[in-house]
């Protein structure tokens, strides 16, 4: 029996697994990259950014793009930005004229941005993008948080200031503790020395009196 069968089974398996995965789809559906939550101060401009990945080139034919806003989370959504083969501003009375497109949907990017920002800005954005033939439409939440003033920054000279004050206080305490271990060291070297001096003399002492005796 020859064996050519057998090598070529392989190889027709490899090439047919190689057709499945080229048709197959590149993933799963649009994904959409954005910050769960964006701070601005009042009176300012803040950029809302939001991406998207897709498995297709964006065509302006399909693509779409909505921006909403919600002031809660069980209130209704308001439609003010829209890409249908162009920028649609939708004139909310809320935000006027004050919304500018910054995004450029050939490089993935549908991003916002909101200019002096008001405290009524503050809510719940919502970016949706759809790009055919992706078969599920991105979303992604943004939370507008509108501060009235700028946290102020920590100053880290209190720290260093305290850290330098603890760290000199030790250094004298051990030096301190150096000193007087010194100090009662040589006192006790001396105290021995003294009774060795004793002790020395004491022994000469007892051994010169008998000789005094017997002269």
């Amino acid at each position: 029996m020859s064996k050519e069968p057998w090598v070529l089974r392989p190889t027709l398996c490899l090439t047919g697994l190689s057709l499945l995965v080229s048709l197959a789809p590149c993933g799963l559906g649009m994904e959409i990259t954005a910050q769960s939550t964006v701070s601005a101060l009042n009176g300012t401009s803040v950029r809302l950014p939001c991406t998207f990945n897709s498995c297709y080139k964006v065509e302006n034919k399909q693509f779409s793009l909505n921006w909403t806003y919600q002031r809660c989370e069980k209130c209704s959504e308001q439609l003010f930005l829209q890409f249908r083969m162009k920028i649609v501003h939708w004139r909310l009375d809320r935000f006027g004229n004050r919304v500018e497109f910054t995004g450029n949907p050939s490089k993935n990017d549908v991003s916002f941005t909101l200019h002096q920002v008001q405290l009524e800005d503050e809510g719940t954005y919502n970016c949706y993008v759809m790009n055919l033939p992706d078969r599920h439409r991105g979303h992604a939440r943004i939370f507008l948080k509108v501060i009235t003033e700028v946290p102020p920054e920590r100053d880290s000279t209190v720290a260093v200031i305290v850290g330098a004050s603890v760290g000199g206080f030790l250094a004298v305490v051990i030096l301190v503790l150096v000193i007087v271990k010194c100090v009662r060291r040589k006192k006790q070297q001396k105290l021995n020395t003294d009774d060795q001096k004793t002790e020395e003399e004491g022994k000469t002492d007892g051994e010169g009196n008998p000789e005094e005796g017997t002269k």
